[in-house]
């Protein structure tokens, strides 16, 4: 069966459609020109600097490509994805008479949220083909987002760090369920961290900013640092934190000139964020038990024995590892490197 859609020079604007389920969520399902999908949609990329919206960054090459695609004489397209937001301005509303629905809209507002399709419309304002659609009805934001995550979870274009980011979001217990997230999160939020909005959340970032890791890397290389140290039997979430704090907070003031020329050195390189974590947790668990719990002292003298012998830029010895062996490679250099400074110490 196919579903027409009415268009008229004034509102309101009527669009015939069915009326249904996906799964157990109210839906509508119907057809309409793509310039229309385009013009009264809209999408919410999350602002790095606001932490407002959930979608990954525009990528105009994938959606200049589709728009190339579905020109052509054989091409096709799932239905794109949209919700309805709960419907507080009375901008739109679903009439069933009938047999037949209709999705209504009231007046030139953008109403659509896209929740999978802002590739597939990015470059289709002027063109007139016919493309599916399935809508959810009256999501909340969470509730959308929560779909987007389960959609494209595993979509290899989607940021790690923006799934990471969701959670953050649709978790309510975040220090307890997932604590190197909450951790990673704080390090990215707190204005005292030398990661202050220093990492790639996967969403729109302002023009000339400098990121330094993303979350996901940050995020694994907390996780390393948990269960290496066992903290986290003793300790709550919050003093958790302001260990690992203490410890980039140290390593940054120590290492200042490489760490503020992070294109040039391997301090927040993927193997550098994890192999200076096990170190970390080294460190705390040769002095859990002291009477000493200034962590941030501990750390600079720990640090300040062995960091300034290593060349830490890309041609030095970090330089080529990658993955978990190239990480414990690095674990096992430091630690060497720590040792003959205890046994110059000891002579």
């Amino acid at each position: 069966m196919h579903f027409i859609v009415y268009l008229v020079l004034k509102f309101p604007l009527k669009i015939s459609c069915i009326r249904g389920k996906s799964g157990h969520l109210d839906t509508i399902v119907g057809y309409a020109p793509a310039s229309f999908l385009y013009k009264f949609s809209f999408t919410d990329v999350l602002d790095e600097d606001t932490g407002k919206g959930y979608q990954r960054r525009f990528n105009q090459q994938h959606s200049l490509d589709f728009r190339r695609y579905i020109q052509s004489s054989s091409s096709t397209t799932i239905p794109l994805t949209f919700n309805l937001r709960p419907n507080r301005n009375n901008f739109w509303n679903i009439k069933d008479s009938g047999k037949s629905t209709h999705l209504i809209i009231y007046e030139d507002k953008k109403v659509l949220s896209q929740v999978d399709c802002q590739h597939r419309l990015g470059f289709l304002s002027d063109l007139e083909i016919e493309l599916p659609f399935i809508a959810f009805i009256g999501l909340t934001r969470k509730s959308e987002m929560s779909v987007f995550n389960t959609i494209n979870a595993k979509s290899k274009g989607l940021s790690g760090s923006l799934i990471d980011f969701h959670e953050t979001s649709l978790v309510d217990d975040l220090d307890r369920v997932k604590p190197e997230l909450s951790i990673a999160l704080k390090l990215h939020e707190d204005q005292s961290s030398p990661w202050y909005k220093q990492l790639d959340l996967g969403g729109a970032r302002t023009s000339g900013m400098q990121r330094k890791a993303s979350l996901r890397t940050i995020q694994k290389s907390v996780k390393r640092f948990l269960r290496e140290t066992d903290i986290l039997d003793s300790e709550n979430c919050d003093t958790t934190y302001q260990v690992i704090l203490a410890f980039w907070q140290s390593l940054t003031c120590l290492l200042l000139q490489q760490w503020e020329n992070p294109r040039k050195h391997m301090l927040n390189k993927g193997v550098g964020v994890y192999s200076l974590m096990s170190i970390a947790a080294d460190i705390y668990r040769e002095e859990k038990l002291s009477s000493n719990r200034d962590w941030d002292l501990v750390f600079k003298q720990k640090l300040a024995d062995f960091v300034y012998e290593i060349d830490w830029s890309n041609s030095g010895p970090l330089k080529g590892l990658g993955g978990e062996a190239g990480v414990r490679e690095a674990v096992g250099f430091f630690r060497v490197k720590r040792k003959e400074n205890t046994i110059r110490q000891v002579v």
